[in-house]
């Protein structure tokens, strides 16, 4: 089978591809044929060296794939040969809160990852994605639209709340069509005229240029009639904190998620205190989370954003085109036989 992987230095360019022989499921364990795989912020940071924890390598990199069960191992009882199945971005995190050992089992971090014709997962680390789906928009649901519906539930959205988000990556446009799918209003941001036009026809309500508006929570102070948004899915980091404070409304809750913008910069926490904001650090979510979350999806028919598909031997291009910023939505790198 053939598989990439980060050998001894990091970089895009440092990618290997390598080949190996397919490897047999133990007691638990189930082999899945990979299909498809999606790119994250996070795999970027990974492969570059950039990434907050430390990696061990050699590692296999991407945390987010799909693809068919081919083989069981012992004492398997959830699966059958030929079930279409996602990993689960956290192995080892079926319900509730989430642990300590958890992010010991992060796919693509903490051990090895999807970007591989053939990968090994724990029978408990598989979940069965909704049938309307294909490969390629599966791939995209493990850690950017999961991470997305954890938010908006931490946040308890409800019903003719408003919700912003920022920019147009994975987890905002989940968020976006989840937010919508819920009777929410949306305000959205963007850098790009293009982009805007995008998240108009996705349904948001409002969508502000960042770069044409630079003091961009002014404007959705004024969109909330002065109020302010019930919810912010804080994907920019330290860069963007300030801004969604101050665009927050009063007793609101922001997610925090990405560092997009920057993981190190000053933010006044007198405005979270004279505001009484509830700040919550989201980190993708369980086992149990994903289950709902498909539901959801299949009763309204949601279909994840793709940007683009890339071929498995155009990997690196991948990686490039995501790192680029042009990407609306998800990029997805496609595994198998027919390239």
């Amino acid at each position: 089978m053939r598989y990439f992987s980060i050998e001894s230095e990091f970089g895009i360019d440092r990618l290997k591809l390598s080949e190996r022989g397919v490897p047999r499921p133990r007691h638990g364990q189930v082999l899945v044929q990979m299909r498809a795989a999606s790119l994250n912020y996070r795999d970027l940071l990974v492969v570059e060296g950039n990434y907050t924890h430390e990696v061990s390598l050699p590692l296999v990199p991407i945390s987010d794939g799909a693809g068919e069960v081919c083989e069981l191992g012992p004492g398997v009882s959830r699966w059958k040969l030929g079930d279409r199945v996602v990993g689960t971005f956290f192995q080892d995190w079926d319900s509730g809160d989430i642990s300590e050992n958890a992010p010991k089992t992060a796919l693509g971090g903490a051990i090895d990852g999807v970007l591989s014709e053939y990968v090994i997962f724990r029978e408990e680390g598989l979940i069965e994605f909704p049938k309307d789906l294909s490969f390629e928009e599966a791939s995209t649901l493990p850690c950017a639209a999961l991470t997305a519906w954890h938010a908006l539930k931490s946040g308890r959205l409800t019903c003719g709340q408003t919700v912003l988000t920022l920019g147009t990556g994975g987890v905002s446009i989940f968020a976006l069509q989840f937010a919508k799918a819920s009777g929410a209003k949306v305000i959205s941001t963007t850098g790009s005229q293009n982009k805007m036009e995008h998240l108009k026809v996705m349904g948001a309500n409002e969508v502000i240029n960042y770069k044409s508006q630079p003091n961009w929570e002014n404007r959705v102070w004024e969109l909330t009639q002065k109020k302010g948004v019930d919810q912010v899915i804080e994907v920019g980091g330290a860069g963007t904190l300030g801004k969604s404070l101050k665009a927050v409304r009063m007793g609101g809750h922001i997610s925090l998620i990405g560092v997009l913008s920057g993981a190190f910069g000053e933010v006044n926490p007198m405005q979270t205190v004279m505001k009484c904001v509830r700040i919550q650090g989201i980190h993708v979510g369980s086992r149990t989370m994903f289950k709902e979350m498909n539901k959801a999806i299949e009763i309204n028919k949601i279909r994840p954003a793709v940007d683009r598909v890339f071929r498995f031997s155009e990997t690196k291009e991948a990686y490039r085109y995501l790192k680029s910023g042009s990407h609306f939505g998800k990029v997805v790198i496609k595994i198998g036989d027919l390239e």
